[in-house]
């Protein structure tokens, strides 16, 4: 899913109850004033500016918060299409971020042919990020509850996180769901001078695309939706599906190391060292590399198993649990995984967009302990995706915009989809359900390999993407890319994609 940090904006750089749908009513600001574009003081090669739009979008005249958007110019005016809007997922992961480094990850032809935009949604980076004080951020408890005690604890503490938050950020607290950043996006799309909009997401950016399908059938140029969330599913469901998932990956990992002589760990029994490294970190007895004042938690070990099956980045996840298992670190280490005390006086907090979009309510200890047994028998080693598991909690109680729902689109436009087999965040099965919803109208390209993002990984997964950007050229159904030679040399480019999408490493920046 996604997730939520800056860190997303790497990806880019390194390839790389019922919702109401008002479609009669859901009218863009196609009055909207044209964006004022100048050079970026970040980026003096890209163009940023900034666009209004209602706080609350059910008070249009109301009070407004400024988007801060970034563009790349198509590269041959010539055979310029318009533009295409992009989001690099999260929820938290900044647009403009991405737009800034879409040289380094969209092909030199997609380029060619459009204006590359990327925003920071509401709430987030340059857009009112949602922010708390970091006195209150760091008295978090830990996530994972074995107690009612727990329970309560985090019962009482949401409470004056989420007053201190709402504080701090102010009125758009209550509005970061991604109904209302689809809302944004039609008013981007207008001010961007296009009748119908060209949009790329990736992980939690393709919520944004859902929610605007749903929204906005009529204005759909082209909607590409790379590993898509499933916004149906309710928590168990969700944390199920991202266990089994997490440990599908995982599995493909321990059987590329089996075979892989390279692997700093062949010969040796990895899921016996991965195990006897979480009974560690729950003692309280395992130090990440560099980091020798504090024990690591099995959460920051779990972490682990993601990022180094996101890209995938198997070599480096080998050498780091040789690391951890008291061998010698690799060359570059990661930063720590997993939520870290916050220097200074704010805490930024995306999660909140989650909280917004997803009813992840669980009624006391007794069915959380449920849950989590749940994802346990669905994952051996890696027990349960961290990534929700943090996320859980801190949603608890929280008031949901946008609750789970089966899609609804009624457009004529053909949408594209796509997923990898092997995806840790999220599973192959959810751009599979996703696809089911839409109908004959979605197409789901399934890519035959691993990691999270499909574009970018060979010709077959990216070329489609391209043409159907392009020239609006839909593959057949049941279009499937077996892994091709550079996928395979990917793999042993140890740090080129850790992570691929935003990922929790701190609080700021954020996820």
């Amino acid at each position: 899913m996604k997730r939520r940090f800056t860190l997303l904006a790497t990806a880019f750089v390194m390839v790389a109850a019922v919702l109401p749908v008002q479609v009669a009513g859901a009218t863009a600001v196609e009055t909207a004033p044209a964006i004022a574009w100048a050079p970026c003081e970040e980026e003096p090669a890209a163009e940023c500016g900034t666009l209004a739009v209602p706080v609350d979008w059910s008070e249009p005249d109301g009070p407004t918060v400024d988007l801060a958007l970034a563009r790349r110019k198509a590269t041959d005016p010539a055979a310029r299409i318009g533009s295409l809007v992009i989001n690099p997922g999260g929820p938290g992961g900044s647009g403009v971020e991405a737009a800034y480094g879409a040289p380094g990850f969209f092909t030199p032809e997609l380029q060619r042919h459009f204006d590359i935009v990327g925003f920071d949604p509401r709430g987030v980076g340059r857009s009112n990020p949602v922010v708390c004080s970091a006195s209150v951020y760091n008295e978090m408890p830990y996530a994972v509850m074995t107690s009612q005690a727990d329970f309560d604890r985090w019962t009482a503490y949401n409470e004056r996180l989420r007053a201190d938050c709402r504080a701090r950020t102010g009125p758009l607290y209550d509005h970061v769901d991604s109904v209302s950043v689809a809302r944004d996006l039609d008013a981007i799309r207008a001010a961007l001078g296009e009748e119908k909009l060209t949009y790329y997401g990736i992980s939690y950016g393709t919520l944004i695309g859902q929610m605007y399908a749903e929204l906005f059938p009529g204005r759909i140029r082209a909607l590409a939706l790379d590993s898509n969330m499933d916004h149906s599913l309710r928590v168990k469901r969700f944390l199920d599906t991202e266990a089994a998932a997490v440990e599908d990956a995982f599995d493909q990992f321990v059987g590329w190391c089996d075979q892989e002589p390279s692997c700093v760990l062949h010969g040796q029994d990895v899921r016996a060292i991965w195990k006897d490294l979480l009974a560690k970190a729950r003692r309280g007895e395992l130090y990440y590399p560099g980091v020798p004042d504090r024990p690591m938690t099995e959460l920051q070990v779990l972490w682990q198993g993601v990022l180094g099956t996101e890209g995938p980045a198997w070599q480096l996840l080998a050498e780091m649990i040789n690391a951890l298992n008291g061998g010698t670190p690799p060359e570059w280490v990661p930063p720590l995984p997993g939520r870290q005390p916050v220097q200074g006086e704010l805490a930024h907090l995306p999660t909140t967009i989650l909280c917004q979009d997803y009813n992840l309510r669980v009624r006391d200890y007794r069915e959380y302990a449920a849950l989590l047994r749940s994802s346990n028998r669905r994952a051996p080693d890696m027990r349960f995706n961290p990534m929700p598991i943090e996320d859980l909690p801190v949603c608890l109680n929280h008031p949901v915009n946008n609750p789970q729902h089966r899609l609804r689109y009624k457009g004529s436009a053909p949408l594209l989809l796509g997923n990898s087999l092997h995806d840790p965040s999220t599973p192959y099965n959810w751009s599979a359900n996703v696809a089911r919803q839409l109908g004959r109208k979605a197409v789901l390209l399934t890519y035959e390999g691993w990691g999270h993002r499909i574009y970018g990984k060979d010709e077959c997964s990216t070329v489609p993407i391209d043409n159907y950007l392009i020239s609006l050229v839909v593959p057949p159904h049941g279009f499937r890319c077996p892994v091709g030679g550079r996928v395979e040399n990917t793999l042993r480019r140890q740090a080129d994609l850790w992570p691929t999408d935003g990922l929790p490493w701190s609080s700021a920046p954020i996820r």
